[in-house]
């Protein structure tokens, strides 16, 4: 089934915006504890979303799900937080890359990292462990909703990273939150701009309601 790109305008968006953008809503969507592997980092794209549990006996595997992600997408891994053992590696890191997969966000630690750095293939996760999660975990499901940080991911939601983190942005709030980030930029932008022809900062800061840029309109959903 196709599934419609994102916009090229959140291509524009830092991800503080877009977490402004969500507090405003009232939506939830920043992926708590969960950090670039290299500085200069980007990637917006939609979910592509695997669980996993603790292996069973026999276990299972850990999955070759990559065979059916679609160029642009992005893996959303879910390992429970656990730090003991990867779910995602070299192997993973050259197949995505060749396939042009937009990035992989792991909640769990990555490993093979010297070579996601040499092809500046984007990955977002709690950090970095050479243990394989082979035997120790397993595909529960493919397709489902799942955590990242404390975000909750569904398939095709989006999914923006960069050097500060990951946002995520369910997909029918798409429009919603990209209209009070473009609103919030622009401001943003002519907060810095009279400050830096001789405004003063908190007059600047006045004039374009800076401290209301972020202040949630109704009920946290």
């Amino acid at each position: 089934m196709s599934e419609e790109a994102p916009s090229s305008a959140w291509g524009a968006l830092s991800t503080a915006t877009i977490s402004d953008a969500l507090d405003r809503t009232g939506l939830r969507g920043s992926a708590a504890g969960l950090g670039a592997l290299a500085p200069g980092q980007r990637a917006v794209g939609r979910a592509f979303t695997v669980r996993y549990m603790p292996a069973g006996t026999p276990s299972g595997t850990v999955g070759d799900y990559i065979d059916d992600m679609r160029e642009g997408q992005i893996a959303v891994l879910d390992n429970a937080c656990r730090t003991d053992c990867t779910v995602w590696g070299d192997i993973l890191t050259s197949v995505a890359h060749r396939r042009g997969i937009a990035g992989a966000a792991i909640n769990g630690v990555c490993r093979d990292s010297a070579r996601a750095l040499e092809l500046s293939f984007p990955i977002w996760s709690l950090g970095r462990f050479m243990r394989t999660g082979k035997d120790r975990v397993e595909v529960a499901e493919v397709g489902g909703a799942v955590s990242l940080g404390d975000a909750r991911v569904r398939a095709g939601d989006l999914v923006v990273g960069d050097d500060d983190g990951l946002v995520v942005v369910a997909r029918e709030h798409e429009q919603e939150v990209l209209r009070v980030a473009e609103e919030i930029a622009a401001r943003e932008q002519s907060i810095v701009a009279e400050a830096l022809t001789g405004s003063t900062l908190g007059d600047a800061r006045a004039r374009h309601g800076y401290h209301q840029l972020q202040r949630q309109e109704g009920p946290e959903r």
